[in-house]
């Protein structure tokens, strides 16, 4: 007999109480269900179920035999569901949700070409910084970047490194000079990320040691990446931007990325989903579509 075709009997058995109610949702004959009973039986060499003529029991091997076998069901179906995935094309409705800038100019043009080649694909995109819960909001996927709270039942993958770097306006420098080293830094004007009236400290590496923190001054807090770059290129100071979002400035001449021998901080990117025993292919290719395509977007 075929080890699983008995396990998924002997679930079933378990489920619905009885053997002759198994029998009848699984097309079989009562005698058949005992049969492969008795086959897992004989060869674990225990019982698994009291039996009386009245009622019918799991004995306690029975019960952890049963939890198992339970998963390793679940676990056989998710692997065919693989296959199935690879034979079909995705369909249905994707529900992400990303930072706003972050994901205007990176994720959504990456999702758009995925939809693109897939036209049974439907996209449900919301842009918007306030961090979101997956199941409340009834999304698929979320983008993070930065650090990640760490929550059960959430599966992280990084997908991309966002790279940090001090930049300020020709017209700054002239004014005010160059900072040359970190300590630098306190005699300057800066422009700063700012959110509910906190900001992020100025992060930069120190190989395995943790990251020096620089808290800037500052009298122009913003919480929009694209008016901060603004900001800076109108010369209001230094800046403490990622590469991506400031490299045609740069290629403009519009803006001078500083102390280019620091190491610059990077800022991880995230796709999180819910743990799951099969990610759906649309996910999963969405998942895929961004790790591959999203460093190219970081340099």
């Amino acid at each position: 007999m075929d080890r699983l075709t008995s396990m998924a009997v002997f679930v079933k058995a378990v489920d619905l109480g009885s053997f002759a109610a198994a029998a009848a949702a699984l097309g079989l004959s009562g005698p058949m269900v005992g049969k492969h009973i008795r086959f897992l039986e004989e060869r674990l060499g225990v019982s698994l179920i009291n039996r009386t003529t009245r009622r019918q029991s799991l004995t306690d091997f029975g019960r952890a035999y049963y939890e198992r076998c339970r998963m390793i069901l679940a676990e056989t179906e998710a692997a065919d569901a693989l296959a199935v995935d690879h034979l079909s094309e995705p369909c249905g409705r994707l529900r992400v949700t990303m930072p706003v800038h972050f994901g205007r100019r990176c994720v959504v043009p990456i999702l758009i070409e995925l939809a693109q080649r897939h036209p049974n694909l439907e996209l449900d995109l919301s842009l918007s910084d306030p961090v979101v819960d997956l199941a409340e909001g009834g999304y698929d996927l979320a983008i993070r970047t930065g650090e990640l709270e760490d929550r059960s039942g959430v599966i992280a993958r990084r997908v991309a490194r966002q790279r940090m770097v001090v930049c300020a306006s020709p017209t700054y420098l002239d004014d005010h000079g160059r900072p040359e080293q970190l300590k630098d830094l306190g005699g300057h004007d800066a422009i700063v990320y700012a959110r509910s009236a906190r900001f992020r400290p100025w992060l930069f590496p120190r190989g395995e040691e943790p990251p020096i923190e620089i808290r800037p001054k500052s009298r122009l807090r913003l919480d929009d990446l694209d008016a901060i770059a603004d900001a800076a290129t109108a010369g209001m100071g230094l800046a403490w931007l990622p590469s991506w979002l400031i490299r045609d400035r740069v290629q403009a001449g519009m803006l001078v990325v500083v102390l280019p021998d620091e190491p610059e901080f990077p800022y991880d990117c995230h796709a999180l989903w819910l743990q799951t025993s099969h990610l759906p292919l649309r996910t999963r290719l969405a998942v895929d579509a961004l790790a591959a395509v999203l460093p190219k977007f970081m340099t």
